[in-house]
């Protein structure tokens, strides 16, 4: 007789970890409603949170960064930040929610690390290093290996400078320009009055003799 297989478990319960935050967030409202201190989050709660991150940052595309703790550290302070805008009634699936949470966290950290990295190159490679290093007696051929070596290696992203459209300069009419337009419609004003009056008197005379 052939034995079934049984399905992996998943590293978080998405079932009992619903449950966990209807049963907290019950407890929220009934501290509020008594004005007293909210509750801490429970270790359940606290233990998915850090096994989503862990998890998440186990991924191709997260795993090979130095300052992986920071992201998992940056990813569990958000949910607790944000623990509160889970609303058991409108979503059932509290694995979802907090996992898009934790990724933002570390898409914002490796961001900011980035940034940290680019100061730091710029640094580097502008600072006058042989001042520093020359010692009595020394002359200014004395190379820095390591700061040549950063110079010629290191890429320094620059920001991108947003190109301002010029504005197209308004045309100004001089004053001999404005008199003659206004001569001109002065004068076709005056010959298609004059036309009028002339087809109604004409128009009058036939029909009334």
């Amino acid at each position: 007789m052939a034995q079934t297989k049984k399905k992996p478990e998943h590293y978080v319960d998405n079932k009992q970890f619903l449950q966990a935050m209807i049963l907290y967030r019950k407890s929220v409202n009934k501290a509020k409603r008594a004005k007293v201190e909210k509750p801490p989050v429970t270790d359940y709660i606290g233990e998915c949170f850090l096994k989503i991150a862990n998890h998440l940052s186990y991924r191709p595309n997260f795993i090979n960064y130095t300052f992986r703790d920071d992201m998992i550290s940056d990813g569990i302070e958000n949910c607790l930040q944000y623990l509160d805008n889970f609303n058991p009634t409108k979503s059932n699936n509290p694995f979802a929610y907090f996992t898009q949470i934790i990724y933002f966290a570390f898409i914002r950290r490796i961001q900011k690390e980035k940034k940290q990295v680019t100061i730091k190159q710029k640094l580097i490679t502008e600072a006058n290093y042989d001042d520093m290093t020359l010692q009595p007696g020394e002359d200014r051929e004395f190379k820095n290996q390591f700061t040549e070596f950063l110079q010629k290696n290191t890429v320094v992203d620059e920001p991108v400078k947003k190109e301002k459209k010029k504005r197209k300069a308004r045309k100004t009419k001089s004053t001999l320009e404005y008199f003659m337009w206004w001569k001109h419609l002065y004068f076709q004003v005056k010959y298609m009055s004059s036309s009028w009056m002339w087809i109604m008197k004409n128009l009058h005379n036939i029909f009334y003799y």
